[in-house]
C-alpha cells in the first residue's frame, strides 16, 4: 500500500529535488491525484515547516477531511512529558490539517523512546482516549529500536528506512516480528532520499563514492528491463508486502511516475538479484546525515 510523505511540501527537501518547495495549488493537485488513485493516507509531521497547513488547505479544497488517514509526528523539541505542552501541540496539528483526528500519532526521534515508561506513554494514551489519535507509534533509524519499540506495549505502529541498499531491518527480523504482534510498519527513504533516481551526472562530487552502486544498479535494470524506479518499488513490494510505502512527490507528474512505477510487474527473481548484488553497503551511504 502506498502512502504519501509530504516533507517536500511543507520544506525543499531531498538530494534530488531540482523544483524546490511546491506552491499551494501545484500541492493541492498532487494531493488530489494521489485521492484519486486511491491513496488516502498521507505521513506529515509537526517539524516538516508548512506540511500540515499545506495538507489542511488541500484537503478542505478537494472535500475529502473527512476521509483522509493522516498520520503526523510531534516536534522533538517539545518537552513530551508536558502533558499541556503535547495538548496543544496535537491539537494544533489537527487543527492545520482541518480534520478531527489523527489515524496515527508518531514520535519523530527513536531516543524519546527512553521515556516511554517515564510518563510519556501515560501521555500519549490520553490522545487516543480523548479520539485525538487512533494508533500511536514512532520513527526509528536503527534496527535495535525497531525491535524494542515493537516489543512494546502501547506502540501500535514504527517507520523506517529500507530500499535495495538498506537492509539492516529486513536481515534484523523487524518485519517478522511486525507481524507477530500485529503492528504497522511503514517504510520511508525507498529511493533513498531520490539517490536512486537521479542521473549519474548530476550526482553531487562529495557524493561520488555513490556511483559504483547506482552503475550495478542499472546494469540490473538493462537485465530485468526495468527502470530504477520499478526495481526500487518492485523489490519492496515482493520482499516486504505486508509494509506500506511512504513516497514523496514535488509534482503531479510524479505522482503518476511512482504510480506506474509501482503497478509494474517485477520478476520474480528480483528480490534474490538485489540480495546477491548488494550483500553488505557502507552505512556512508545508507544514513543521509553521513553525506
Amino acid at each position: 500500500m502506498l502512502v504519501l510523505g509530504t516533507v517536500q511540501l511543507g520544506i525543499p527537501y531531498g538530494i534530488a529535488n531540482s523544483t524546490g518547495q511546491p506552491s499551494q495549488k501545484v500541492a493541492t493537485s498532487i494531493i488530489a491525484e494521489a485521492w484519486k488513485n486511491g491513496i488516502c493516507e498521507f505521513d506529515t509531521a509537526q517539524g516538516y515547516g508548512i506540511s500540515e497547513s499545506v495538507l489542511g488547505i488541500a484537503f478542505s479544497e478537494l472535500g475529502i477531511n473527512t476521509k483522509v488517514r493522516v498520520i503526523s509526528k510531534f516536534n522533538p523539541q517539545i518537552d513530551h512529558l508536558d502533558q499541556d505542552a503535547m495538548l496543544n501541540a496535537i491539537e494544533a496539528s489537527i487543527e492545520r490539517l482541518r480534520i478531527s483526528k489523527l489515524y496515527g500519532i508518531m514520535l519523530h526521534r527513536e531516543e524519546l523512546l527512553s521515556l516511554w515508561n517515564k510518563g510519556l506513554f501515560e501521555v500519549l494514551k490520553k490522545f487516543v482516549l480523548t479520539n485525538k489519535a487512533e494508533r500511536i507509534g514512532i520513527s526509528v533509524y536503527t534496527p535495535e529500536i525497531a525491535i524494542e519499540a515493537l516489543q512494546t506495549d502501547g506502540i501500535d505502529m514504527i517507520q523506517i528506512p529500507a530500499n535495495i541498499f538498506d537492509r539492516r531491518f529486513e536481515n534484523a527480523g523487524v518485519f517478522q516480528l511486525a507481524e507477530k504482534k500485529k503492528k504497522e510498519v511503514f517504510i520511508r527513504s525507498v529511493f533513498l532520499q531520490g539517490l536512486l533516481l537521479m542521473d549519474i551526472s548530476m550526482i553531487p562530487k562529495k557524493m561520488s563514492f555513490a556511483i559504483p552502486y547506482i552503475e550495478k544498479v542499472d546494469k540490473l535494470s538493462k537485465e530485468l528491463r526495468l527502470t530504477r524506479h520499478e526495481i526500487a518499488f518492485g523489490y519492496i513490494k515482493s520482499a516486504i508486502p505486508s509494509a506500506k510505502i511512504v513516497f514523496g512527490a514535488e509534482t503531479k507528474e510524479q505522482v503518476i511516475e511512482n504510480l506506474s512505477a509501482w503497478q509494474k510487474d517485477v520478476s520474480a527473481f528480483l528480490s534474490e538479484k538485489v540480495k546477491a548484488i548488494f550483500p553488505n553497503v557502507d552505512e556512508k551511504l545508507l544514513n543521509p546525515s553521513l553525506w
